[in-house]
């Protein structure tokens, strides 16, 4: 029987990093990534099933009722959460899955019977926050405004990661991570 693999959780605040930071780490061969479900609505080029399960508000709250998530939260005004079925599959099968939680998510994961190693990024300033936000375009100033009365509570919670890192300069953050989790140095995530 294969060695099951571990969670790696990654959180942080809004536009620190996290999406392409999973991504990234997803591209080796010894991670996939967790598809998480969420009733926000898809961004440009974002693919059901891919990116996320894009599901009504009422799928949501039917699948908590059925206990089918690891973990779930209401973030931003919409509901995020990660699929039992989902991390069974991938760890069973040996390989570590990255997840993109929330601290609320975070908080729900460390009680579960997984082998896990959490991350928290940390973007280098709350200007560059501001900026991060502001360049990608998807949400309008009261958005972002709503976004960033969060960051501080997050930030608060940060204190119950294993690891933090600031996104900075994303190479070398990336290079860091990999070795935390004990990844050779010829991965190419």
């Amino acid at each position: 029987m294969l060695n099951e693999g571990r969670l790696i959780i990654i959180s942080g605040p809004t536009a620190s990093g996290k999406s392409t930071l999973c991504r990234r780490l997803a591209l080796g061969p010894q991670v996939k990534f967790s598809v998480s479900a969420t009733t926000r609505s898809r961004r440009d080029g974002e693919k059901d099933g891919l990116d996320y399960y894009f599901v009504s508000p009422e799928e949501f709250k039917e699948k908590i009722s059925k206990g089918e998530f690891l973990e779930w939260a209401k973030v931003h005004g919409n509901y995020y959460g990660t699929l039992h079925r989902e991390i069974e599959d991938i760890v069973s099968g040996g390989h570590d899955v990255v997840l993109e939680v929330d601290v609320q998510g975070h908080s729900q994961i460390l009680k579960s019977r997984f082998k896990q190693i959490s991350l928290f990024i940390n973007p280098p300033s709350r200007e560059i926050l501001i900026n991060r936000l502001r360049d990608r375009g998807t949400e309008n100033e009261e958005q972002i405004k709503k976004r960033l009365g969060i960051v501080e509570q997050e930030m608060a919670l940060s204190n119950q990661y294993d690891h933090h890192l600031v996104n900075d300069d994303f190479e070398i953050m990336l290079r860091q991570i990999q070795k935390i989790l004990g990844y050779s140095s010829n991965y190419h995530g």
